[in-house]
């Protein structure tokens, strides 16, 4: 065998071994990889009811229900919305007309089952992700209060 030989076999075994280790990663890490959508994407995209997401945008003026133990809530885009059920103590910032993240799967009849709620701590600060989403539809602007006063 020659040293050219040699050098592109041990290149394409490091190459095999490099694929095999990235096959494995994402593997493993299949079920813990959340996706960030609007309400019009999440409508459009949750194909699975198991499917963890994160749906942002603006919490409804005039939908926010607390019951009991469940607090219900719609989030908006101003283009589609999403009923979101949720079980558990809300941030403090948590209101109406604000910016918010939540976490979990679709249950029956397109309603949102949260299992963690963010809510923006200030009124010129938004997630990233719920910017660019309300940006890309023309909701929001830099800069600009969520918030009613």
């Amino acid at each position: 065998m020659t040293k050219k030989a040699r050098r592109l076999y041990l290149v394409g075994a490091a190459l095999a071994v490099l694929a095999l280790a990235v096959s494995l990663i994402a593997y493993a890490l299949r079920d813990n990889i959340v996706f960030f959508y609007g309400p019009s994407e999440a409508l459009q995209k949750h194909s699975r009811p198991d499917q963890r997401m994160r749906i942002g945008g603006l919490v409804k003026e005039g939908s926010l229900i607390k019951d009991q133990q469940v607090i219900s809530f719609i989030i908006t885009d101003q283009k589609a919305d999403i009923k979101v059920d949720y079980r558990g103590q809300v941030p403090d910032l948590f209101r109406e007309g604000q910016g918010v993240v939540a976490e979990g799967i679709f249950g029956s009849g397109d309603i949102f089952k949260a299992d963690n709620i963010l809510a923006k701590h200030d009124e010129r600060y938004m997630p990233r992700e719920v910017a660019d989403a309300l940006k890309k539809q023309g909701v929001w602007n830099e800069g600009q209060s969520t918030v009613k006063r």
